[in-house]
């Protein structure tokens, strides 16, 4: 076999930072990935849709009986008060083996470490299956043109992972310290309060909509939804805003709005909680005459992984590199495992997340290699 130079993943982080791909702009970062894939001999195909930049890229035969996945994303939240920032954010600079820019940490190393990972292991042992590459642009903005693209087209093409692990960043505080083994489901709820503009002296001839609102609120925060399970902690309703719009002290408004965010354990789903946010606004308006109309967008589904091989494979590969054992958790928000767990199973695992969408957004120099090395001991493991 002929020698082959590695791929460097610090070199390639500091290439992908200095696209600014901020969704739903591609900047260059999809691009400059096919360039890389397709010259390690993987077949590389674009699946772009809604204006979002998405790559599919195979090495092996499609429909092999084992297929190896990794899912990330190149796009990045934006910069903010670019001025408050001490390095350039889109200029990958260096200082004291820190790397600086927007989206060192979530998640253009980790896309870097799968990608160097995955082309140095077929160039050094080409597996008996298929090494698949699912990278997209539209993680950090509505995800339906993202993820959910490249799944589509796998769908219709034929195209298969047995397993995915995602790279998104998983550990709190040290590295290795944490791996995903699912997510709570995610909803958001507009409440909408329409009753009768009066004057406050007079209540009796109006009907206020704050005053149903509030009660409705009251009710949906008065209990727990439930207290967890072995897997999740405890669902959770947060109030996030409340308004009327109305700057006059002597003024019944016509109209209020509220919305709610809950993060929902495997013991509800979207639909049973849209059942009960419904029967509890059924029953505020019966007894106050307010019209209540509520629009719910539920963006995931809560799942779990069960412990298994691919768990234990994953786990396994995160000790011998950094010496610590990931506890296995589903906390955190919402991640592209949401769409892929309804095509295989499918774990996380990434770097230290300290610093994401923040200011001076950073990653470790050496935790770059360090997490090359670990997804480079998972395809090993998984093609032994």
């Amino acid at each position: 076999m002929m020698p082959f130079d590695p791929i460097d993943p610090v070199e390639l982080t500091a290439k992908l930072i200095r696209c600014p791909s901020v969704t739903p702009a591609e900047g260059g970062a999809i691009a400059l990935l096919a360039g890389v894939l397709a010259g390690a001999g993987f077949t590389c195909t674009r699946v772009d849709r809604g204006g979002i930049a998405n790559l599919y890229a195979r090495w092996g035969k499609a429909g092999a009986n084992r297929a190896f996945g990794f899912n990330g994303h190149t796009d990045v939240v934006p910069v903010g008060d670019a001025a408050a920032w001490t390095h350039d954010p889109f200029g990958a600079e260096i200082e004291d083996g820190v790397m600086y820019g927007r989206g060192a940490c979530d998640m253009k190393s980790g896309v870097a470490a799968f990608v160097a990972a995955a082309v140095d292991f077929v160039r050094e042992t080409p597996p008996d299956g298929a090494v698949i590459l699912a990278i997209t642009g539209d993680e950090e903005g509505e995800g339906k043109d993202g993820t959910i693209a490249i799944l589509d087209w796998m769908a219709f093409n034929g195209e298969r992972m047995t397993h995915c692990l995602v790279g998104e960043p998983t550990c709190p505080n040290e590295m290795g310290d944490m791996m995903k083994i699912g997510r709570r489901g995610s909803m958001t709820v507009k409440i909408t309060a329409v009753g009768v503009q009066g004057h406050s002296a007079y209540p009796h001839r109006a009907k206020n909509p704050l005053t149903a609102l509030v009660r409705l609120l009251a009710r949906l925060d008065a209990e727990p939804l439930d207290r967890g399970n072995a897997d999740f902690d405890p669902s959770t309703l947060a109030i996030t805003t409340i308004d009327c719009g109305n700057p006059a002290s002597n003024v019944i408004p016509a109209r209020a709005t509220a919305t709610i965010n809950i993060r929902f354990n495997d013991t509800h789903s979207g639909e049973t909680l849209s059942a009960w946010l419904r029967s509890e606004a059924e029953a505020v308006q019966d007894a106050t005459g307010v019209e209540i109309g509520l629009a719910i967008s539920v963006s995931g589904e809560a799942f779990v992984t069960p412990p298994g091989e691919f768990a234990a494979l994953v786990a396994k590969a995160v000790a011998a590199e950094t010496g610590r054992k990931p506890a296995r958790s589903t906390s955190g928000g919402t991640s592209d495992a949401r769409f892929v767990k309804d095509h295989c199973p499918v774990i996380e695992f990434g770097l230290v997340g300290k610093t994401m969408h923040q200011v001076d957004e950073r990653v470790e120099i050496a935790h770059i290699v360090q997490l090359k090395a670990i997804y480079a001991r998972v395809l090993r493991d998984y093609f032994a």
